[in-house]
């Protein structure tokens, strides 16, 4: 052994004398194989006996194959949590274990517990970056409950009726448009997005947007939605860059929004908008110490228009594809929809909220198209403490957990992969008796505050859609596989044919 430690020792020497550099890189190559073998053993003990990579790249960790084959990534995840005894998997991403819930159970127990002792709700593993420290979504304990009680106002049933006229008019608006191109097959998801991204534009903040602003504002939420999805690379030029520059200035033109609408408020105008409602309560409460800033309104807005966005534009098309696959459900619709609208005789704002909640059967069409197609499949949570998830099984602190609510709507509930809305239905009841399963809006202090809104717009969409429109999807062989943009989508973007159903349009 002796010998063996002389000529190391004389190697090391001649090294030093003729190789100066390599003792500095025997050195790094050291402290990187040390930090790999680190990161490593703290993977494996966070891990334990769950499925998931033993071995994973130092900080990248799986990064590559989530952002470049996001649809597999997180089928891998699914099935490797299916082999589980609890239904859960491990994976690793830019320095974070991550688990997956494919349990209904647990991820409901996520779902119920977002507090400073256990878990925060992110929307993005980046998503505070871009969405700020003080959303609402971020929000705990008395502070969320009160901001929640401001919000109340918002969805009043005056304040419903406002945005039904709205969303009429706009949505009668976009299907005209969209007739002008029924001579090729067209991509439902871009045509969906540009009405949506409009009628959120006028609900939330009516006239206060110039046609300019609504150019802009269109391209900077562009941006906000691509930075999710891609690396968080904050560097000139990159997506993400791109998302928080933009997040900035969609918030100063919304604070500029508030300051518009104060000013009609102030006049006692009757309000129009969103914002109007809103800050028609804000003024009462001016006095007290609960009102808002117009920043703070700004921000908050900023999280209402995200959150009715995507999700929403997802909604729309996967309920107009899973009606183009099933024909009797589409004539169900119509038929019930007939009953209480009629297009013919131009009376466009004739579909009353009061009328909507009359139409049973559309309501449950969109219900069973959010079980089956929940638009956001997976939403992450941080652990803010270690957490009792199991009776074998402690969350760290710091992972990164990402509940399952389309995994969780296709458990318990019979024939699962049956796209059947009378189980909504007053007979069956589903909803009430698989609960826990059903996750589109969350659950708990932190269900959607805005789901009597999303439901009356979506009933409202499918309604008119299914009467005004004869519509036939392109036959591709991948039209119903998953993408995540970040809410999920057709890959094919819904290519479809349209074409006008009544004779009497309105328009």
């Amino acid at each position: 052994m002796k010998p063996i430690l002389v000529a190391i020792s004389a190697i090391l020497s001649e090294c030093t004398t003729s190789t100066p550099y390599l003792i500095m890189i025997i050195t790094a190559t050291g402290i990187i194989t040390l930090l790999f073998l680190v990161e490593q053993v703290s993977h494996l003990k966070k891990k334990r006996f769950l499925p998931g990579p033993t071995l994973v790249l130092p900080f990248i960790g799986n990064a590559i194959s989530l952002f470049t084959e996001t649809t597999k990534f997180w089928d891998r995840q699914a099935t490797l949590a299916k082999t589980s005894s609890v239904g859960v998997s491990t994976n690793y991403i830019f320095g974070r274990f991550f688990l997956y819930i494919y349990s209904a159970q647990l991820s409901h127990k996520v779902f119920t517990n977002i507090r400073p002792d256990a878990f925060q709700i992110l929307v993005s593993p980046f998503g505070k970056t871009l969405f700020g420290e003080n959303s609402l979504m971020y929000m705990f304990g008395q502070e969320h409950k009160n901001l929640r009680r401001l919000i109340v106002p918002n969805f009043s049933p005056k304040a419903l009726a406002t945005y039904t006229l709205i969303q009429q008019r706009t949505i009668l608006k976009h299907l005209n448009l969209w007739l002008q191109k029924s001579t090729t097959p067209v991509l439902l998801r871009l045509l969906c997005r540009d009405l949506n991204l409009e009628t959120s534009q006028t609900v939330f903040v009516g006239d206060y947007l110039s046609d300019e602003d609504r150019e802009n504002f269109k391209i900077d939420y562009n941006h906000v939605s691509q930075g999710l999805v891609n690396l968080p690379i904050n560097l000139p030029g990159f997506a993400y860059r791109k998302a928080i520059l933009a997040r900035k200035k969609l918030a100063q033109t919304l604070d500029l929004c508030a300051q518009k609408s104060r000013k009609r408020m102030e006049n006692g105008e009757e309000p129009s908008c969103f914002i109007d409602f809103w800050m028609q309560e804000n003024l009462l409460r001016e006095k007290d110490s609960d009102h808002l800033s117009h920043e703070e309104l700004g921000n908050l807005l900023f999280t209402f228009l995200f959150a009715a966005q995507d999700a929403t534009t997802s909604a729309m098309v996967w309920a107009i594809a899973l009606l183009d696959s099933h024909p009797q459900v589409l004539q169900r619709v119509r038929s019930e929809v007939a009953k209480h609208w009629n297009p013919t005789t131009l009376d466009i704002d004739q579909i009353t909220v009061e009328k909507l909640m009359e139409m049973k059967f559309t309501k449950a069409v969109v219900k069973e198209m959010l079980r089956m197609r929940s638009p956001a499949a997976i939403i992450p949570h941080i652990a803010c403490r270690d957490f009792q998830l199991t009776d074998d099984y402690v969350v760290p602190k710091g992972t990164v957990v990402f509940p399952s609510v389309i995994d969780s709507g296709l458990q318990a509930f019979p024939e699962p992969d049956r796209f059947d809305p009378d189980r909504f239905m007053e007979e069956r009841q589903e909803d009430l008796i698989y609960k826990r399963n059903f996750l589109a809006f969350g659950t708990g202090a932190h269900q959607c505050p805005g789901q009597r809104y999303a439901m009356s717009y979506l009933v409202l969409f499918v309604a008119m859609f299914a009467t005004l429109m004869e519509f036939k999807r392109v036959e591709e062989e991948d039209r119903n596989v998953f993408v995540y943009l970040p809410a999920i989508f057709p890959k094919d973007d819904c290519k479809i044919f349209l074409s006008q159903r009544c004779n009497g349009f309105p328009c």
